[in-house]
């Protein structure tokens, strides 16, 4: 094994409080990284740097951990472009658009469907992301929901079922025979392929009793819960997280002060996924509320054909700022340790002894600049398990 020492880093996010200035970010001037294979070995001020095997000048570049995005839907065929046409002249968005989605994927190759999600995923990556999640829900029957799952787990261990995405066009006249369909065979089959099991709770999807069967029953077959909550009303997805201790509620634009109270006094993780709105022309979510709450906030992209086809997490952070009340700093953060929250895992999202080695180098002298200076490529350079990869 071979260990790098990485100098001449002009402002270094840690997301180590104890490290730096001692803000959430434990942000490090004139940093200086060590990586040993694929985990980070130290941390610091360049002038108390140890000894590596090889060294890698930053010139001067601002370095953060790789981007944690934590919900995205990237194994489908097609696009919708003339839906976000018709929705850019004046059309609402509806839950009912993804069945254009499920014909093109039920109808494409294995190797397709392959092709299209790496394609994304390399996006990402230059981008980035070091660390993604990505769904079923596109296939809604055995078959395609299984085979999207198999495919997704060859390039990543964050995998979630979907299979109630919406109701399948199948069992259009027959809700409660496909919510059996879901917790019965289709669940069988696609466990072994996942790590969560997710559901839509919202109008024209399912709602919260059908949500709680479908979450319960994949709990019971060792998949963890996280819900698409709150999306597009009022409703019981957030609290129906909370009780199901799902890592994360995503959306989350429409929240009581319930709703609001449950998420700051639970382990769940808000996540938010503003390319929605932007895409949508929704009301944002309020991020700040959320924030001043106590409440663990994510931001992720929802990289997906319908509602949010950006794989852009700096994108994402940009908009954030912007138009959720969020700072630079809350951003970034929720963009890195924040995703991986809604992961449950300590191992990304950070750059501090014993985590993996994922960093992205930018084209500037502070993260702040990726909010600052939004719709430019600053991500320069990326690096994913201690090596060099974008």
């Amino acid at each position: 094994m071979t260990t790098t020492l990485i100098t001449n880093i002009a402002s270094l996010v840690t997301n180590d409080p104890a490290q730096g200035d001692g803000t959430p970010l434990g942000l490090i001037q004139d940093a200086a990284v060590v990586l040993d294979d694929e985990r980070v070995a130290w941390v610091g001020p360049t002038s108390k740097a140890p000894s590596a095997d090889e060294s890698y000048d930053a010139a001067g570049r601002a370095a953060i951990p790789g981007f944690v995005d934590s919900h995205s839907h990237l194994v489908f065929a097609g696009d919708r472009t003339q839906e976000f046409n018709a929705r850019m002249s004046g059309r609402a968005y509806e839950a009912g658009g993804i069945r254009t989605t499920v014909a093109a994927t039920r109808a494409a190759t294995d190797a397709a469907l392959e092709a299209n999600l790496t394609h994304y995923l390399e996006e990402a990556l230059r981008q980035g992301t070091t660390t993604f999640e990505t769904k079923s829900g596109y296939g809604l029957n055995t078959e395609d929901e299984s085979r999207a799952l198999r495919i997704a787990a060859k390039h990543t261990d964050e995998v979630t079922f979907l299979g109630a995405h919406i109701v399948s066009p199948d069992y259009a006249e027959d809700p409660a025979a496909y919510v059996d369909l879901v917790t019965g065979e289709m669940l069988d089959a696609c466990a072994p392929h996942a790590r969560w099991i997710d559901v839509f709770c919202e109008k024209g999807a399912f709602d919260g009793d059908q949500a709680r069967a479908i979450l319960t029953a994949g709990k019971a077959k060792g998949l963890h819960p996280r819900i698409h909550a709150n999306q597009l009303s009022y409703g019981p997805g957030v609290r129906l997280a909370v009780e199901l201790d799902a890592a994360s509620a995503d959306h989350c634009t429409h929240l009581t002060d319930a709703d609001v109270d449950a998420l700051a006094n639970s382990s769940t993780v808000a996540t938010l996924l503003p390319g929605a709105e932007f895409s949508t022309r929704a009301e944002w979510p309020d991020a700040r509320r959320l924030l001043d709450a106590g409440a663990t906030v994510a931001l992720s992209t929802d990289c997906n054909p319908g509602s949010s086809f950006t794989s852009s997490v700096p994108f994402c952070i940009a908009l954030a700022v912007r138009d959720m009340g969020m700072t630079p700093d809350e951003a970034i953060w929720s963009a890195t340790a924040g995703g991986a929250a809604a992961l449950r895992r300590t191992d990304v999202g950070r750059v501090t002894a014993g985590a993996r080695a994922d960093l992205a180098l930018l084209n500037a002298p502070s993260h702040v600049h990726l909010a600052y200076r939004p719709g430019v490529p600053l991500v320069d350079e990326v690096w994913r398990k201690g090596v060099r990869v974008a």
